[in-house]
């Protein structure tokens, strides 16, 4: 029951030695069948000891050393004149490990591949490089495949922006058929000469792969698919908005000025203290004026805590709190210099510092320039917001009108009363959708006349485009058939080939996609 790969030899030791549980065992006498002719044979050539590294037992690992025999075969018209026998789930010709070490070793290479699968084989007692579980992966074969009546096809890059392939799929099981090199009509083509049979091809609007279907599957009936018809309008929806950008901006008279705020005078008073003053002045005559807490910390450069503690605080002193008491400073004894000059409407900090220095002040000029600072007038500009640009109006317009927000959703009108044109841009957007959604294909003929009625030059192109690739278009709009499955698989082959940080060629690449999609 433990160990049923051992039925067909005699097990005759079995012992631990430095951590390695050893089995000592050989083949029991009988016949064995050539393995060309197939024609048993019980004459013994010669004996000799196969060692073969199995599946570890109670964490240790396990060395078989198996006595097999090389046999003659009598055929006479065979070419082959010995053999050595094979036990059956136990050995396998050239092999050094059993049936069993080798599928766990392919699973860990169609899982991980080279050095991942390698690092993993370590902790299974199986010592392997990361070529040789390539080589086990490699060997592997394919999935067994029908021809499909649906077939998948969508492009996938290897590198992207230079190296690209094609990936075919089943629509109806989901299942990976093969990843072709290139994008091209010629290898699409092919493919399908080489398999007939196929009555449905899904693909995106690539004009490539429509010649390929075209000249491949004459047959067949091609359906484009409805997710790139969508995008394929979004990116003529931005070309309309991107004409029409002077009605994206608010024609309001501009940012205007606030009254000059005139705080307090500031004698005999602390830098800090007129500081704390000044900005709680700042802050309630903003306030009383109709302004948000977060539009005053933007314009005032403050944070919004600071805007807040201002904005609760009534007077300066619940602010100031302890620090009420002005400290000593080297400039008292020139203060009242400087309020008699200031009240002559000298401001220049710079020559009254040289007065000061004159008449014996030895302190810096940030000093003087604090102390002032307070008394000078401030503007403060409030900005409006910033028109919405030209993706997010796309989008706007795009998105199904019950997932915007309240705020989307008025400036979306706002744009609306300033551009007709974007209006009827919606409107045509909101009916296509109508029809995408509702697969009611028939009526695309009347959606086209009535683009071509407007004066939507971005919308005209995706039209034009619409009517050169017609019967894929309606068929896409009214069959359940699309391309999500050929995406779902594209996204698969991105994480393979991200485990393989992106350096596979395509052979390791298409074996691991089509056998961990069987798996």
């Amino acid at each position: 029951m433990l160990f049923p790969q051992f039925d067909a030899v005699l097990v005759e030791r079995v012992f631990t030695e430095c951590g390695v549980v050893h089995i000592v065992a050989r083949t029991l006498d009988g016949s064995a069948s050539c393995p060309d002719c197939e024609l048993p044979s019980g004459r013994v050539h010669s004996c000799y000891e196969r060692r073969l590294a199995d599946t570890p037992v109670g964490d240790q690992p396990v060395v078989i050393e198996l006595t097999v025999r090389r046999l003659y075969c009598d055929n006479a018209r065979c070419g082959r004149r010995t053999f050595v026998e094979q036990v059956e789930g136990l050995t396998f010709r050239y092999g050094r490990r059993t049936s069993a070490s080798r599928r766990v070793l392919e699973a860990v290479a169609v899982a991980l591949a080279g050095r991942a699968g390698a690092r993993l084989a370590v902790m299974l007692h199986s010592t392997v490089s990361r070529t040789t579980l390539l080589r086990l992966l490699m060997a592997i074969p394919d999935p067994s495949w029908k021809v499909p009546k649906v077939l998948g096809v969508d492009d996938f890059a290897t590198r992207r922006g230079q190296h690209y392939g094609t990936v075919l799929i089943d629509c109806e099981t989901r299942k990976p058929l093969g990843l072709l090199p290139g994008r091209d009509a010629g290898t699409l083509a092919t493919w399908l000469r080489e398999h007939p049979g196929i009555e449905v091809i899904c693909r995106d609007r690539a004009g490539s792969y429509a010649e390929g279907a075209r000249s491949g599957a004459p047959q067949a009936v091609q359906v484009a698919d409805r997710f790139h018809l969508w995008q394929n309008l979004g990116t003529a929806v931005e070309q309309v908005v991107r004409q029409h950008t002077g009605c994206l901006r608010s024609p309001s008279s501009g940012p205007g000025d606030l009254p000059d705020l005139e705080p307090p005078p500031a004698q005999e008073m602390s830098s800090f203290e007129a500081r704390i003053r000044e900005r709680h002045a700042l802050v309630h005559g903003l306030l009383d004026q109709g302004h948000g807490i977060r539009e005053i910390a933007r314009e005032l450069h403050m944070g919004g805590n600071t805007v807040r503690r201002c904005a609760r605080a009534a007077t300066p002193e619940q602010l100031l709190g302890s620090r009420r008491q002005p400290r000593p400073s080297q400039l008292d004894p020139y203060k009242s210099h400087l309020d008699k000059r200031w009240a002559e409407g000298f401001t220049n900090a710079i020559q009254l510092h040289s007065e000061l220095q004159a008449l014996g002040y030895r302190g810096s000029y940030q000093i003087i320039s604090n102390y002032l600072r307070p008394r000078r007038r401030r503007r403060i500009r409030v900005v409006e917001p910033a028109p919405p640009g030209v993706r997010q109006v796309t989008g706007w317009i795009t998105r199904h009108p019950d997932r915007l927000s309240e705020s989307e959703g008025k400036q979306l009108s706002e744009v609306f009363t300033r551009c007709p044109e974007l209006t009827a841009a919606h409107r045509l957007v909101r009916s296509f959708a109508e029809i995408l959604s509702t697969r009611t294909g028939q009526h695309l003929k009347d959606w086209v006349v009535s683009v071509q009625a407007e004066e939507l030059p971005g919308l005209h192109s995706f039209a034009t485009g619409l009517e050169k690739d017609w019967d894929a278009v309606v068929q896409g709009l009214t069959s359940h058939w699309n391309s999500g499955p050929v995406e779902g698989r594209v996204n698969h082959i991105k994480m393979v080939k991200r485990q393989m940080f992106g350096r596979a060629k395509l052979p390791l690449l298409r074996k691991r996609v089509l056998l961990t999609a069987a798996r």
